[in-house]
């Protein structure tokens, strides 16, 4: 027996089975031997891409999905320990037989042929009904088999990897298998199977598929019960059997032949007809074919819905498999999958319908009721669909990310409820990625985004002291048009507040503790209710996370780190606002700095600001600040004494160094060297005050000195007002006036970004307003020489006293001498010692106008100084500055010699009055 079997071919073999299980003869099972032959030839499509990752978190979402959250972690923590090792090569199918074998057994397994079946004994109930195209994809596509055309004309549905190809010769078409999608095919239920109708509750049968033939062209024997039906049998592929009508070449094909046609054509399959003009980009029907026009007509309208079908399916095909598409991407690629499969069910249905109803054709000679007019209706839904997705598919090229996700949300903006519908469900799936980045970012601070596709973006060379103004940017490009710039910002801040507060501040605390996380966008179905709702829910949730998050940093910052206090020590120290310390210090630093640069060392200097910080107010400070200030040496120039290089320094490092940069200390700098030559200026004058109030009564009896002291006196109060006017300009229309405002500023702040702003506007106004921006350059040098010129009138007077003095000390020793002779008898001088005296006095009265002309000099070029200085106040576009103009020149002296500065008053005065 076995060796007769042997023998035997598997054709034989096989019709053999079949004869046994039915209980038939050869001739009454060759129809069932035939669609034995076909099953056994199909090769089937893996349905499901091999992705190691997918499958995993699939299995964790079961365990989550059954309350097994432990479970889940146990699994993904020796996931991770098994993708370390190489002891499995085939990872992704240990994986997926796990998910399998996880899935419900109660659940019906599907049989391959159900569908053939079911097709078989499926009824039209109405001539005009059309085939349903679902609007919303059940499940998601994650790859298509490819396209293949078996020898004799065999084809396969485009796209369907459950489509079988046929081995038949002389067939052609699509199978009834075709409807399988790509997640199996779905069971029939058997009281379908049985000719009963579907039970209550269950799914109909309408739900997914849908067709109709003609009620006149429906078999006598189809209206029967179903136990009086012919015996069940799989439909026939082989269209070869059915003869043409008229074998003349030239003769006009027939209307079923060009719906065959058409069919291939909405795949994107030329036909024998239809075929794509590559030049034209389109399909075109042969010239030579005979045909009437309306048929024609209608064949190019149809054939249109194959060129949609091919641009979609082209994209598709070409992003699918490109990684650097990114996340984003690839969810559009499985929108645009989603909607080709319910396209391909559609034309599943249209073939099956047209097998069987030409199978009936054959043996009843009843004409098919599918017709192109008939196809014209059908597809009009599916045709207005695909052209939707071939004008997204087109808008969308080149982009990525945020921007593509910019571009379906623009393109969603149609008054058509249909189409709109439609690219929501797309916009729901290719957000929900960018929707998992944000979650992560805000409430985890972790971005992992490895193909550049969310709106934050993070620079891995920058180093952690610059983390906070550096490491992380906005892509402006990648931010999505439904969400905000002030969102977008607001996110940046919540996910870069995290990251600062871990690796800066050093902070411990679970981001879970410092906001409570909220549900996130762990499906398409969260992503498209987020999207709904932009202003509502979501804002809350970016809101929420962002108070919360900048308010614990800078509780942080304020309790653990003393940023406030640190602020109050610059405006107290670098920018002179401790009044009592800067004196004391001033007067203990005046005999070191008044020696050259080159003589000072840092360590004295240093010992002098201690005993300065013990002996004033600033020992009450606290330690932490104190520790932090210093002296610092500026750089040595030919010629340059103590005053000129001598500064203070203030130590920032940590959190607070990113509020003090070091462009923030550059500028303290800036305006401490400037405010300190201010300050020494009024130390100076004061100086000058005293030496005349003391020595006014001593220089009475030297009347010929009284016309230079009162020139000294003028020129001594013309500076002294000019420097107090000075003074009050930087010291409260200047510090205290934009400090008020700083102030005001950090208190309300909401981030630490407020702070920094704020703060640096605080610097800018005071490097602007005092004049030591590149604009006021030469104010500046105007003002520099107005300050040389009083250093240069202490040194005149200086000298004018020390010789005035010494003079005096000879006339009293002189008188002094006089007297002691005249006590004892003598005479008190004699004729050659007054004229010696006479001689000196007339030596020293001659230097007088020496000393006049000195201080006229002097007087002429400071004047000269301040007069040009007066001037340029006035053309600063800088209102505070033109008013300063009008107070140091308070008698209207300067006024009356510069016409320019004349007319400049009188028009600011005009405008104030």
């Amino acid at each position: 027996m076995a060796a007769s079997l042997d023998q035997k071919s598997p054709n034989v073999l096989l019709q053999s089975l079949c004869c046994r299980i039915t209980g038939k003869s050869e001739a009454e099972v060759a129809h069932q031997f035939q669609y034995a032959v076909r099953v056994i030839g199909s090769n089937y499509a893996p349905t499901i891409e091999r992705d190691e990752f997918l499958v995993s978190e699939k299995i964790k979402k079961e365990m989550v999905k059954q309350r097994r959250e432990a479970d889940a972690a146990l699994f993904s923590e020796l996931h991770r320990k098994l993708q370390t090792q190489g002891v499995l090569k085939h990872r992704w199918s240990v994986l997926y037989l796990l998910l399998s074998l996880c899935e419900d057994p109660r659940k019906p397994s599907p049989r391959l042929g159900s569908y053939g079946a079911l097709f078989a004994q499926a009824l039209p109930r109405d001539a005009h009904s059309t085939p349903f195209y679902c609007t919303r994809p059940q499940s998601l596509a994650l790859s298509y088999g490819d396209r293949a055309s078996a020898p004799g004309g065999a084809t396969v549905v485009a796209g369907a990897p459950g489509a079988l190809s046929s081995t038949t010769m002389g067939t052609s078409g699509i199978s009834s298998l075709g409807v399988y999608t790509l997640n199996g095919p779905s069971p029939t239920p058997q009281s379908l199977l049985a000719g009963q109708p579907p039970a209550a509750g269950g799914p109909a049968l309408g739900s997914r598929l849908a067709w109709a033939l003609p009620v006149g062209s429906a078999p006598a024997c189809a209206l029967a019960p179903p136990s009086s039906r012919p015996p069940l049998g799989p439909v026939s592929l082989n269209r070869g059997i059915r003869p043409r009508r008229d074998g003349d070449p030239n003769a006009e094909v027939t209307e079923a032949a060009l719906v065959r046609d058409i069919l291939y054509v909405f795949q994107g399959i030329d036909g024998k007809y239809i075929k794509m003009n590559l030049a034209d980009n389109c399909y075109k029907m042969d010239a030579k074919v005979v045909l009437c026009k309306s048929l024609r007509d209608t064949g190019s309208r149809l054939a249109e819905l194959g060129w949609l079908h091919n641009k979609v399916r082209k994209y598709t095909d070409a992003r699918s498999l490109d990684r650097a598409f990114g996340l984003v991407g690839q969810s559009f690629c499985a929108s645009l999958h989603q909607e080709l499969k319910e396209y391909y069910r559609l034309l599943s249905v249209l073939h099956s319908q047209l097998q069987v109803e030409e199978d009936q054709g054959v043996n009843l000679m009843v004409e098919s009721s599918l017709t192109l007019k008939r196809l014209l209706v059908w597809t009009y839904d599916p045709k207005a669909r695909l052209k939707t997705l071939a004008a997204l598919v087109d808008f969308c090229q080149g982009r990525k990310g945020g921007e593509l996700a910019s571009a379906v949300h623009a393109y969603g903006k149609t008054g058509d409820p249909q189409m709109r519908a439609l690219v929501q469900h797309i916009l729901s799936l290719v957000s929900h990625p960018i929707l998992n980045f944000l979650y992560r970012w805000i409430y985890d601070g972790e971005l992992e985004d490895t193909y550049h596709e969310f709106f934050v973006a993070s620079d891995p060379n920058v180093k952690t002291d610059r983390l906070w103004h550096d490491k992380y940017s906005l892509r402006k490009s990648m931010i999505p048009s439904f969400i905000t710039m002030d969102q977008s910002h607001k996110v940046l801040l919540i996910g870069k507040s995290i990251n600062f507060l871990h690796q800066v501040c050093h902070d411990r605390t679970p981001p879970g503790k410092i906001t409570p996380a909220s549900k996130s966008a762990d499906t398409p179905s969260d992503a498209a209710e987020l999207l709904w709702d932009l202003e509502g829910a979501f804002q809350g949730k970016i809101d929420a996370a962002y108070f919360d998050t900048s308010r614990y940093l800078l509780n942080v910052l304020n309790r653990d780190y003393l940023l406030l206090d640190h602020l109050q020590a610059m405006r107290r120290y670098l920018l002179l606002g401790q009044g009592d310390f800067i004196r004391h210090l001033m007067d203990l630093l005046k005999p070191e700095l008044a020696r050259p640069a080159t003589t000072l060392y840092q360590h004295n200097l240093t010992g002098i600001l201690e005993t300065a910080v013990r002996a004033t107010n600033a020992q009450y400070d606290n330690a932490e600040i104190l520790k932090r200030l210093d002296v610092r040496l500026l750089e040595v120039s030919p010629g340059s004494t103590g005053w000129d290089v001598f500064s203070l320094d203030y130590h920032v490092d940590g959190p607070i160094a990113t509020v003090f940069t070091r462009e923030c200390m550059s500028r303290y700098l800036r305006a401490f060297n400037f405010l300190w030559r201010a300050k020494r200026m009024e130390y100076t004058l004061t100086d000058i005050w005293k030496g005349q109030m003391c020595n006014a009564k001593l220089l009475k009896t030297m009347p010929e000195l009284s016309g230079v002291l009162h020139q000294c006196h003028i020129l001594a109060s013309e500076m002294v007002h000019f420097i107090h006017q000075m003074q009050y300009y930087i010291t409260f229309e200047v510090l205290e006036c934009s400090w008020d405002e700083l102030w005001n500023k950090v208190q309300q702040a909401q981030d630490l970004d407020h702070i920094i702003t704020a703060h640096e506007v605080f610097l800018d106004t005071i490097i602007s307003r005092c004049l030591l921006d590149s604009n006021s350059r030469s104010l500046l040098n105007q003002l520099r020489a107005i300050f040389n010129q009083i250093i240069e009138f202490q040194s005149a007077q200086d000298s004018l006293y020390r010789s005035a003095l010494e003079e005096l000390r000879l006339r009293l020793q002189y008188d002094e001498q006089k007297k002691t002779r005249e006590t004892q008898g003598e005479w008190g001088v004699t004729a050659e010692q007054e004229a010696e005296e006479a001689n000196r006095v007339r030596e020293f009265q001659d230097t007088i106008p020496k000393m006049r002309s000195q201080l006229h000099i002097l007087t002429h070029y400071y004047q000269g100084i301040v007069q040009q200085f007066l001037v340029l106040l006035m053309t600063s576009p800088d209102q505070s500055l033109r008013f300063l103009s009008f107070r140091l020149d308070f008698n209207e002296h300067y006024r009356a010699r510069e016409p320019r500065l004349r007319a400049s008053l009188g028009t600011t005065r005009g405008r104030r009055s």
